[in-house]
């Protein structure tokens, strides 16, 4: 056989064994490959999907409130003297007249002695003044003392009554200056930081000794834009119900009601102020704290109810995909009108009782999709593996 077959008979062998290789092992392994992908395109995306519910809704309206005392004092001193004793303790509650400190009493009982002693001595020449007034007008009838002398004794007598009077409250000042010396507290409240230590020299109106803040009841002042004036003059109900929520985790703090609504509206702002009122008997709300503040102005009758995850921002506004009776989304335009408490928002236009909104998987969603609507917290069943019988065994291959 001559050199040139052997070699073309080489060369047909080895064509040979390559197609044999790339029909019975490449295509083998390939086919379910592409066999797979092309199954899972037809599938239904699954989604969480909820029911719009109808049902009487409270609307709210939000704002940030800042929590202030109902009423606060700085207990200054009325009279310069020495600190002597304090009486409270920082933090502690004190009432209406209890004692707070004490202001050396001396120099100011002794005024008080010199006026009531001043007072008595004036009191003596008056009834002398009048004894003498007494004796001339039994002399007049007898002719024993002039016209004159009687007249200008009446008048001895009104002047040194004018003295008694001027007496009588120079000794109320020096008993009221006198008093001043025991600081009383004048409202019921909260003693804050001491200001001044006992020995200290206070001046009158000047030195503070302590500030004390009343926090039952307390309020919470809070801003509203002026649009949302009408809403709050045309509520419902009277008072209007306030509630204050955390600033972190925007759960209830404290309830109470509106007080007042402000007498004009900012124009640097186009805001409005208004206050509130909570009992605060726990005391969790503090003064200078920052809460979030709700105001209930109406209620809506068998308004339609949706989980706020439901409802996406767009470029043309909210929407939310809904499914319909093919199993099949699409997205529809809303209008909302609040939020409702438990993660709700309220809407005004776009659904209706009983649609299927979908609340989880709106990223794989486009309009006409087919998709699997479960309930919230379902899982879809695991697809059971399939077993191929001619995987290779230990790593050989087929």
């Amino acid at each position: 056989m001559s050199r040139g077959k052997v070699i073309a008979g080489i060369v047909v062998v080895v064509v040979v064994g390559l197609l044999g290789w790339r029909m019975f092992g490449s295509d083998g392994e390939s086919e379910p490959r592409r066999g797979g992908r092309g199954g899972g395109d037809n599938s239904p995306i699954p989604v969480t999907a909820v029911a719009a519910t109808a049902q009487d809704v409270p609307v709210f309206l939000t704002a940030l409130g800042t929590v202030q005392a109902l009423n606060t004092v700085t207990v200054s001193a009325q009279v310069t003297g020495q600190l002597q004793v304090v009486h409270f303790a920082e933090g502690q509650h004190v009432k209406k007249g209890d004692l707070i400190a004490e202001i050396d009493p001396r120099s100011y009982q002794a005024a008080l002695d010199q006026a009531v002693a001043k007072k008595k001595q004036d009191e003596a020449q008056l009834a002398a003044s009048r004894s003498t007034l007494k004796r001339y007008e039994d002399l007049i009838e007898k002719n024993f003392v002039s016209a004159q002398d009687l007249e200008n004794q009446r008048q001895i007598v009104r002047q040194q009554e004018a003295v008694i009077a001027g007496d009588a409250a120079a000794v109320n000042n020096a008993r009221t200056q006198l008093s001043f010396t025991r600081i009383i507290a004048p409202i019921d409240g909260l003693a804050g930081i001491r200001l001044v230590d006992a020995g200290n020299l206070v001046q009158a109106n000047g030195s503070a000794i302590v500030v004390l803040t009343q926090t039952q009841p307390i309020n919470v002042i809070f801003n509203l834009p002026q649009q949302d004036m009408a809403k709050v003059r045309e509520a419902d109900a009277t008072p209007l119900k306030v509630i204050a929520m955390s600033r972190a985790d925007s759960t209830p703090i404290a309830e109470g009601e509106l007080k007042v609504i402000d007498n004009s509206i900012d124009t640097s702002t186009a805001t409005f102020k208004l206050k509130s009122e909570f009992a605060n008997a726990d005391r969790r709300l503090w003064p200078g704290e920052f809460v979030n503040v709700r105001l209930a102005v109406r209620t809506v009758k068998n308004g339609i109810v949706v989980p706020a995850t439901g409802v996406q921002q767009g470029p043309d506004g909210e929407y939310a995909w809904v499914v319909q009776a093919d199993s099949t989304v699409k997205m529809q335009s809303v209008v909302t009108a609040g939020t409702v408490d438990g993660g709700g928002v309220l809407v005004a236009q776009g659904l209706d009782a009983g649609d299927k909104v979908i609340t989880e998987g709106q990223f794989r969603l486009k309009a006409g999709i087919k998709v699997a609507p479960m309930a919230p917290g379902e899982v879809t069943a695991a697809k059971a593996p399939v077993k191929d019988d001619k995987k290779p065994v230990n790593g050989g291959r087929r």
